[in-house]
C-alpha cells in the first residue's frame, strides 16, 4: 500500500507574531516599552494609539498608549520559543481562540532568554500573539481584485493550532 500524502498548502504556518506593551500614555514609560520589545525582538517598534476616549484613564482618541513589533519569517518563532520559556507556565486552552490564532502574556522580561534587567526600564511584562495561516490560500479572502471565500475545510480550527503548538513550538499545552 502508498502511503497517502499530505498536502503541503494545507501545512499550518506562523504568518506574524506581534507583541504589544501597554503603557497607558506618552513619555517615558512609552520610550522604555520601545527601547525593550526592540532589544528582545531586534525589530523597530512603534506606537499603538487610543482608537477612542476614555474619560477614566484621561485618554482621548489618537493618544500614543503603548508600543508593539510585528516580527515575520524565521525570526517569529525563535522569538515565540523564547517568549514560551520566559512564561514558565502552561498554556491554557482559553489561549487559542476559534480562528487557529493563540496569545499569551509574559510576566517579566528578565526571564526571556538573553534578556537583562535595566534599572531605567524596571520590570514591565508583554502580550505575544500569534496569527497563524495555511500555506495557500489565505490571500484569496482579502485581496482586492477577484475576492472570494475560504472552503469549511481549509479553515484553521483550535485543535490544529494546538497541536502546532505542541509539535512545532515545544508549547505546554494544559
Amino acid at each position: 500500500m502508498m502511503a497517502e500524502k499530505e498536502n503541503v498548502m494545507r501545512t499550518l504556518v506562523i504568518e506574524k507574531v506581534t507583541a504589544n506593551i501597554g503603557v497607558g500614555n506618552a513619555g517615558e514609560s512609552l520610550q522604555n516599552a520601545k527601547i525593550l520589545l526592540e532589544r528582545l525582538s531586534g525589530k523597530k517598534a512603534v506606537s499603538t494609539k487610543a482608537k477612542t476616549r476614555n474619560p477614566v484613564w484621561k485618554t482621548k482618541k489618537g493618544d500614543e498608549i503603548g508600543a508593539k513589533v510585528t516580527i515575520r519569517g524565521p525570526g517569529a518563532v525563535e522569538f515565540i520559543k523564547k517568549s514560551l520559556v520566559a512564561r514558565n507556565k502552561p498554556l491554557s486552552e482559553r489561549c487559542f481562540d476559534d480562528s487557529g490564532n493563540f496569545a499569551f502574556g509574559v510576566g517579566e522580561y528578565i526571564d526571556f532568554p538573553g534578556a537583562k534587567y535595566d534599572p531605567k526600564i524596571g520590570i514591565i511584562g508583554y502580550d505575544v500573539a500569534v496569527t497563524m495561516k495555511r500555506k495557500g490560500g489565505k490571500r484569496v479572502s482579502s485581496r482586492r481584485h477577484a475576492k472570494s471565500k475560504i472552503g469549511a475545510k481549509h479553515e484553521i480550527t483550535r485543535e490544529e493550532t494546538v497541536g502546532f503548538a505542541k509539535e512545532v513550538l515545544g508549547a505546554n499545552v494544559a
